[in-house]
């Protein structure tokens, strides 16, 4: 980079110095600026150069990193990676548009990325690169996944193999949704999910030709004396529910299961946040309560990260075989590189030892969230579990109001809106705490709460 930065930072603005800093290096390299292969100051010298504190330039190059914007090379520097090129054809070389550039993000069901030790990440990696590539995929899952998924599920989670369930790898919790739909409905069939509830998971129901009918939530989780008669499927998130943040309670628990036999419909878990908990005892699985007619499903993108792409199911040996019976029909397997790299990280206790960090770093984060907007008197649901709480507000207009406004302050706050799968029939806000760096989190909380209590106080 030459000595004359091609951008500068404003510290009258609204916007976060980090994210200037960030906005300012993207756009360089979009212009052709600088250009893939341009080696970037030290942390320390741009810092100097821009007149912000070292932390400013660390969270920005971290930002740009995940991005994929940066590469660090060990003993050399940090260099850009391949940029678009200026000036290229319509469709050709064109800069990736993202909304939330610029914004910190505050949107539910990110991961901490922060709190992953490099060291194993790469040591995992490495490890999965030393296997010889395969002939064919397992369709059931790489066995040494499936053995570390075991493991984690009885000492994490308190689902033992006494059940008589079987594993299987997932490609993810909406994969799997649309595996067992697809696997054992016939089209037209009946899906209850949770409204406000996992649009993805409703996609995937949908794809697979089912009808998806929504069921209310409300503080005690999926409202079970709601669910239709001829539910086929009925998908739910009992431990921390995505996005209003109930935890079902034992007797709603058994009160579904008795639906489900009642019926002779099978339940879907999915796990969302269950290795989360704050203040509580655990409640058990439904799939401990109940291993005949509830699906366990689970993922590692909520507790490692999204871009593995690997997740599991429990399920009865039936449901288990369906499934594999359509795997093998449409010629479809989970990709092996995740689970391998998981397998990696729980060989060498690395994936024990993360959910001991996240489980340290979450609970201040959390008190971070609550007091700051509890100190607003604004309400704060959901706070026992998880790595997201949930606003309430009196309308659609509040919900809306309050999203521009803290936008306008450089945050990015998630609607309840866009989690709505039948009529919108509850307002407010999804707030997730993980994904921000520990740096960030406090001014994007105080931003965020500061927006909403002027617009709670302008709507009241």
């Amino acid at each position: 980079m030459d000595d004359d930065l091609p951008f500068m930072v404003d510290r009258e603005s609204g916007t976060p110095l980090a994210v200037q800093v960030a906005s300012g290096l993207r756009a360089a390299a979009v212009g052709g600026v600088l250009r893939g292969g341009d080696r970037l100051p030290s942390s320390r010298e741009l810092a100097a150069r821009l007149g912000v504190s070292r932390t400013v330039v660390i969270a920005a190059y971290d930002q740009l990193h995940a991005e994929g914007w940066l590469d660090g090379r060990h003993g050399s520097g940090t260099y850009l990676t391949a940029a678009p090129a200026p000036g290229g054809a319509p469709g050709e070389g064109a800069e990736r548009v993202d909304p939330l550039a610029g914004l910190l993000d505050l949107a539910a069901g990110a991961p901490s990325i922060e709190t992953l030790d490099a060291g194993a990440w790469r040591r995992a990696w490495r490890g999965a690169s030393d296997r010889m590539p395969l002939v064919r995929k397992d369709r059931r899952g790489e066995p040494e996944y499936l053995e570390a998924v075991a493991e984690h599920l009885l000492r994490h989670r308190g689902l033992g193999a006494g059940s008589g369930s079987a594993v299987l790898a997932t490609a993810g919790t909406s994969a799997a949704a649309g595996e067992l739909a697809a696997a054992l409905l016939r089209p037209g069939e009946v899906v209850a999910l949770e409204d406000p509830g996992y649009q993805r998971a409703a996609g995937a129901f949908r794809a697979a030709g089912a009808r998806v009918v929504a069921v209310p939530v409300d503080a005690e989780g999926l409202r079970v004396d709601l669910l239709p008669e001829d539910a086929r499927l009925v998908y739910c998130t009992p431990a921390h529910q995505f996005p209003l943040g109930a935890r079902m309670p034992a007797a709603r628990r058994v009160a579904l299961v008795e639906f489900a036999r009642r019926v002779g419909a099978l339940v879907i878990e999915d796990d969302y946040d269950g290795e989360l908990r704050y203040d509580t005892a655990p409640l058990p699985l439904l799939a401990t309560l109940a291993p005949d007619v509830v699906v366990h499903l689970g993922t590692t993108s909520k507790i490692l990260t999204p871009t593995l792409g690997v997740g599991w199911l429990v399920a009865d040996p039936a449901v288990a075989a369906a499934v594999l019976a359509y795997r093998e029909l449409t010629g479809t397997a989970p990709a092996p590189a995740g689970q391998q790299v998981v397998a990696e990280l729980a060989r060498h206790g690395d994936l024990a030892r993360h959910l001991r960090r996240l489980r340290r770093e979450m609970p201040p984060r959390r008190a971070l969230v609550v007091d700051e907007l509890r100190g607003r008197g604004l309400e704060v649901r959901g706070d026992d579990a998880g790595s997201h709480v949930f606003v309430p507000l009196a309308s659609a207009e509040q919900e809306d109001r309050a999203v521009a406004a803290a936008r306008a302050e450089g945050v990015h706050l998630d609607a309840l809106a866009r989690h709505h799968v039948g009529p919108r029939h509850t307002f407010g806000l999804a707030l997730g705490y993980a994904a921000l760096p520990r740096a960030e989190l406090p001014r994007a909380v105080r931003l965020a709460g500061d927006a909403l209590a002027r617009v709670v106080e302008w709507t009241a």
